[in-house]
């Protein structure tokens, strides 16, 4: 630590990390002094960058938009950035719920980048998701690069330009940005291949990919830099929610914790919207998304990650909960109860109107039950979005379904597809290569 030359001079070599090197000159040999340069040069070669994910902007719930909440959010998270000192944010995937956003949603997207180049964030990393289009993401690389902005809507050909090093104040990590791994993306197509073979080779070559650009990390780094990847996809073991739409294609895109290399100091994933650890790998997480996209995830609070970088490793792994911005609650009960309770329901500080789900526990009629919990709704504050049967006897034909849905956008495809198969008395689960062909033919049309 300390390399005596003289009995005037004490030059103090600070070993912070093997990249770092630094000669300070003082006059007298004090701890004191001793004790705050080494404080000092401590504090100043660590790194802080936020991990989010699942923005979902322009996303709709039930027909209702989300943009007000949004734009909190991301009012929200300029503020906490600059507030926190944060140094590098990144962005995994889904930042759009459609590949084709609308005008209001690309202006939140760009006017949220442009305000974080007058905070203390100096690098962006964004990679696309399933929801995204590549082209969307990929448009403005040049433009965005320039303000120190890096995107990858599709895996690039060779790795390499898909992997960044980034510096700020003598501190580096690198980053392997991987996007959203679409099959034509990282895998050639074998004539005559059947669907299992599909399947098998896709998943190795999903593996493959996050070897090689560990492996190029590894290369690239030659001072035992931090390393961390970023990924969108469905790893094994994750909790989902109803607003996910998995990418699933049989078992395609399935990987566990042990599927991901060593190299990697941080896996930064994005897709499910719960914040969760994977396989017990405190260092593989999802931030989840950070604002509600569908009733089953009002029981759980909102996250974004922060990682702290120090002396070469990942030395913090912390979780912050967003706030609240908008009431999104579920009343559960008997008509006469739910109404009373509605009556309750009061907005929080950021003065959004409450949204309410209804779920009726007796036999009253979906249509007669509704029609009351709206009139009561009314004269009140809140917003009534759904009103279901809690013992609903789902045995109605897939055309009365959708009469009494009064958004068809509430079935997804695959509630479809079951609903279809139960009508026509056809036993799904029985038939693995029926439900695999219908998720493939789901897969090719979400991705076209």
């Amino acid at each position: 630590f300390l390399k005596i030359k003289d009995k005037k001079e004490i030059p103090i070599n600070f070993s912070i990390s093997k990249k770092h090197y630094n000669t300070i000159k003082i006059n007298t040999l004090n701890l004191f002094d001793i004790a705050f340069y080494y404080l000092k040069f401590n504090s100043l070669y660590s790194m802080k960058i936020l991990h989010t994910a699942d923005w979902h902007l322009g996303h709709r719930l039930h027909e209702h938009s989300q943009n007000e909440e949004q734009i909190l959010f991301l009012k929200w998270l300029e503020n906490y950035i600059n507030d926190n000192k944060i140094d590098v944010l990144l962005i995994a995937g889904d930042i759009f719920d459609t590949g084709t956003p609308s005008s209001q949603s690309l202006r939140m997207y760009y006017n949220f980048l442009v305000k974080l180049t007058k905070t203390t964030c100096k690098h962006i990393v964004i990679t696309g998701g399933n929801h995204d289009s590549p082209g969307t993401i990929d448009a403005p690389k040049e433009l965005l690069y320039a303000l120190s902005i890096k995107v990858t809507g599709r895996a690039s050909e060779k790795i390499k330009d898909d992997i960044f090093k980034l510096e700020l104040n003598g501190e580096e990590i690198i980053i392997a940005a991987i996007p959203y791994l679409r099959d034509q993306d990282i895998r050639r197509a074998v004539a005559g291949e059947n669907f299992d073979e599909i399947t098998d080779r896709y998943k190795t070559a999903l593996i493959n990919h996050y070897a090689n650009a560990a492996e190029y990390c590894s290369k690239l780094n030659t001072e035992n830099t931090p390393i961390i990847a970023m990924g969108h996809l469905f790893a094994v073991g994750g909790s989902i929610s109803d607003s996910e739409q998995n990418i699933y294609v049989g078992t395609l895109g399935h990987i566990g914790a042990k599927d991901f290399p060593e190299t990697f100091d941080y896996i930064a994933l994005g897709h499910l919207h719960r914040a969760q650890v994977v396989g017990s790998k405190e260092h593989i997480r999802y931030s989840g998304s950070p604002n509600i996209l569908s009733f089953s995830e009002i029981n759980y609070d909102k996250k974004v990650l922060v990682i702290e970088t120090k002396k070469d490793s990942v030395s913090q792994i912390k979780e912050i909960t967003v706030p609240k911005f908008r009431k999104i609650l579920r009343v559960t009960g008997e008509l006469e109860d739910c109404i009373l309770e509605l009556k309750t329901i009061m907005t929080n500080k950021y003065k959004l109107t409450p949204w309410v789900e209804v779920v009726l526990d007796n036999k009253t009629n979906t249509t007669i039950g509704a029609s009351e919990i709206q009139k009561a709704a009314e004269d009140l504050a809140i917003e009534v979005l759904k009103v279901t049967l809690k013992n609903q006897q789902k045995t109605e034909g897939l055309e009365q379904l959708i009469e009494n849905t009064k958004h068809l956008k509430e079935l997804s495809p695959v509630d479809v597809f079951k609903m279809k198969c139960k009508e026509e008395k056809f036993e799904i689960k029985d038939h693995q290569d029926i439900w695999d062909a219908f998720n493939e033919a789901l897969q090719i049309a979400r991705e076209n």
